[in-house]
């Protein structure tokens, strides 16, 4: 009697023998010399398994070690439509798909939904260790009777629900690879890299979970989603969802004039890069030209001189005394409520900090003294606080309904992180945000603004944009 073929889990890949009859597996197999064996992607799991279900092949499974849970949810709150409507789009796509919800909308809700309804060994897979501390909380509180563990940060847990970083779970994706039945991937837009995009590779799970405000990247790789996770099932923008379950929000663009000295410089400046892009045939309106500038300008003095120039020009666009000017005029407009200051860059965070004693959290700052910071701050003692990137995702301000982007880059993505952290409601049920931007006036700023504004924030009725031509304009 001939053997049954058997379904083996091999260092992030599946090997299959003996051959079983028929020929719709083949689809996913290719022969490995090596072994003489058949070998496959473990991401081809799922449809290898129909395929051969379909076929009525008989086979034994020793690669699947994920398992079923008893998931019993706790403080359970009525969801909100939007979150019922996800949960069963995720479900009519087969379990599979990124669903896109804005930040502030209850994704995390959403999910451990999706889990009580898949109850199955599950990885959860996050880009940041305030992230993945966040996520154990709210996991160990829904599903006190499973154990729940982290992966990242010093913790190489191995539990039924483990919460990990996108780059502890790359570096360990052969290890876990078919231990978990459903895959989570919270900001999934980090996924497709060369380095993460192993995860989902690796990993044998049928059930797949995405979850972003903005999946789409620049390089276009977010289309690989479709294999990594699966499809777009279901989406929201801040716009859509302004009011209920998001606080209702405005947002005032103010803009400030450099000053005649300010001026002077950005057009030198400016005129010495432009001078040496013309004569290198370069354009700077896509990523391949400012690669191509990078790549000249470190090969001649000239070239240097027109970066040093560029560098120049953003510097004052993006710190522009007027700036700080206008923020004064609205500090003290919305004082004492709690705000958020946004820049660029960390010269500026500080800077700001510095003249205006304001406490400020950057990639540098170190990881005890700024959780202490955002503590003092949602608690009130803090009333402002001044950040560059670092609080883009992942951090909880129900309370605050100001923000200010003194300056930023053009993706939308950002954007409507930016955004996110003034839209939820928290204990102001009757809550309503405002966003200022403020932005340099003729110069490279107003272009940048322009890419990243987008339907998805600015497409309601229950949003207004307001243009002020300056602070008096709009403050008056």
């Amino acid at each position: 009697m001939a053997r049954l073929p058997q379904l083996k889990y091999q260092g992030g890949t599946l090997t299959l023998h003996p051959p079983p009859p028929g020929k719709g597996w083949q689809d996913y197999a290719t022969w490995d010399d090596r072994i003489e064996q058949y070998r496959l992607q473990a991401i081809d799991y799922r449809p290898l398994v129909e395929s051969l279900w379909q076929s009525q092949t008989e086979f034994i499974d020793h690669a699947k070690l994920f398992i079923d849970l008893d998931l019993q949810m706790t403080a359970i709150k009525e969801p909100y439509l939007h979150q019922k409507e996800a949960l069963t789009a995720w479900k009519q796509a087969g379990r599979r798909g990124v669903v896109v919800l804005p930040t502030a909308a209850g994704k995390t809700y959403l999910a451990h939904l999706i889990m009580q309804s898949t109850p199955r060994s599950t990885l959860i897979v996050v880009p940041t260790l305030d992230l993945m501390h966040q996520w154990y909380t709210q996991t160990k509180t829904l599903f006190p009777n499973i154990e729940v563990g982290l992966l990242g940060g010093g913790s190489h847990d191995r539990t039924p629900i483990l919460i990990a970083t996108y780059k502890s779970a790359a570096i360990h994706t052969t290890g876990l690879g078919n231990l978990y039945g459903l895959v989570i991937f919270d900001e999934c837009h980090h996924l497709p890299t060369e380095f993460y995009r192993v995860i989902a590779e690796c990993s044998i799970a049928p059930y797949r979970l995405g979850l972003s405000a903005t999946p789409e990247r620049v390089d276009g790789s977010h289309q690989d989603l479709d294999r990594l996770i699966g499809s777009v099932v279901y989406r929201k923008t801040p716009a859509e969802l302004a009011n209920q379950p998001l606080a209702p929000y405005e947002i005032v663009q103010i803009k400030v004039q450099l000053s005649e000295l300010e001026k002077k410089r950005y057009q030198q400046a400016i005129e010495t890069r432009n001078n040496f892009l013309q004569k290198s045939h370069i354009s700077l309106g896509g990523l391949e030209g400012w690669q191509l500038f990078v790549k000249r300008s470190a090969v001649s003095s000239e070239g240097r001189r027109a970066m040093l120039a560029h560098r120049e020009a953003k510097e004052i666009a993006l710190g522009t005394q007027g700036k700080l000017d206008t923020l004064a005029e609205l500090i003290e407009r919305h004082w004492p409520e709690p705000m958020l200051i946004f820049t660029n860059d960390n010269a500026t965070v500080y800077k700001i900090s510095s003249e205006f004693l304001i406490p400020a959290i950057t990639h540098q700052t170190p990881v005890k003294e700024r959780h202490e910071v955002l503590k003092l701050f949602r608690e009130g003692q803090y009333k402002t606080l001044v950040t560059s990137h670092v609080l883009n995702e992942g951090v909880d301000v129900p309370d605050v309904a100001i923000a200010v982007i003194l300056s930023g880059t053009g993706s939308p993505r950002e954007y409507i992180q930016r955004l996110g952290r003034i839209l939820r409601k928290g204990s102001k049920p009757n809550k309503t945000a405002i966003l200022y931007e403020v932005i340099a006036q003729e110069t490279s700023e107003e272009s940048t603004a322009k890419r990243r504004q987008t339907p998805l924030v600015y497409g309601s009725k229950e949003t207004s944009l307001k243009v002020a031509e300056s602070t008096d304009d709009y403050l008056t």
